[in-house]
C-alpha cells in the first residue's frame, strides 16, 4: 500500500531524515520505533505532505511528494498526531462529525462503532473535548480519524502520558482496527506493545533506518535494543 523510499525531509536549513525506507501492506500492523528525536514524527509528516520533503512517497503506486495534506487524506490515508489536535471549543459529535470527509460516502465506520470501541465516548457525546481528560482525548482524536474511512492511520505516540488502563485500551483498539482490514503505521516508544501487536517493525537513529525485521529478531538482540532504544 504504503512504499517509501530515500526520503529527504528538511524545517527550514534543518536536514532532519536522511534516506528514510519503509513500507506498510495490506493489513498489516508496522511500527516505527526508536528515541526522541530522531525523526519518527518527521517521516509520517512528510507522507502527510506537512513538512518539506524529497525522495518517494507511493501510495497504491501514485507518488504522492508535492501533494496538498488534504488531498492525501482523501486517497484513504489518516493520521493522528502526537499532540492529539482536537477541537477543544466543539462538542464531542462535532469532533467526530469533523473526521467523515465527504457526506456523499457510505465509510465502513459508523458514530455508534466508536462508541463499541469507547463506551465513554458515548457518556461524553454533548460535552466539550476540551474538559476530557488526556486518555479521553486521545480516544477522541483515534475516532476522529476512523471517521474518515481510512485505509492506512498512522499513529503518532498513541499511549505518551496515558494510565496503564487507558494504554490497554488503546492496544484493544489498534486490534480492533486492523480486525476490520485496516492497516496501521504505529510510531510508538513502548516496545512491549510495538512487539506484540506488530507484524513488522522499523527502528530509527539520527534521522535513518538502523533496523529492519520482524518483532522476534528485534526482541531477541539486546545489543540492538540498547543501542538505539534503551536509555
Amino acid at each position: 500500500m504504503l512504499e517509501v523510499s530515500g526520503l529527504h525531509a528538511f524545517y527550514g536549513k534543518s536536514h532532519i531524515l536522511h534516506g528514510v525506507h519503509f513500507s506498510v501492506g495490506e493489513g498489516e500492523i508496522v511500527s516505527l520505533l526508536g528515541r526522541n528525536g530522531v525523526g519518527r514524527s518527521t517521516a509520517i509528516k512528510a507522507v502527510m505532505g506537512q513538512v518539506s520533503a524529497r525522495g518517494s512517497v507511493r501510495w497504491r503506486g501514485e507518488e504522492l511528494l508535492g501533494k496538498k495534506p488534504f488531498e492525501i487524506a482523501r486517497r484513504g490515508l489518516g493520521y493522528v498526531p502526537e499532540d492529539r489536535a482536537i477541537f477543544q471549543d466543539l462538542t464531542v459529535r462535532q469532533n467526530l462529525m469533523l473526521g467523515v470527509k465527504s457526506a456523499k460516502a457510505n465509510g465502513n465506520w459508523t458514530m455508534e462503532d466508536m462508541f463499541d470501541l469507547f463506551p465513554c465516548l458515548k457518556e461524553r457525546i454533548d460535552i466539550l473535548a476540551g474538559v476530557l481528560s488526556g486518555g479521553e482525548q486521545q480516544m477522541l482524536t483515534l475516532c476522529r480519524t476512523l471517521m474518515g474511512d481510512p485505509q492506512l492511520i498512522m499513529i503518532d505516540e498513541p499511549t505518551e502520558g496515558l494510565a496503564p488502563k487507558i494504554v490497554e485500551q488503546v492496544a484493544v483498539f489498534l486490534d480492533q482496527v486492523k480486525q476490520r482490514g485496516i492497516s496501521i503505521l504505529l510510531v510508538e516508544q513502548k516496545l512491549a506493545i510495538a512487539l506484540d501487536i506488530s507484524q513488522r517493525l522499523y527502528v530509527m537513529g539520527h534521522g535513518r533506518i538502523v533496523f529492519e525485521g520482524t518483532p522476534q529478531e528485534f526482541g531477541n538482540d539486546a545489543a540492538l535494543r540498547k543501542e538505539w532504544l534503551e536509555v
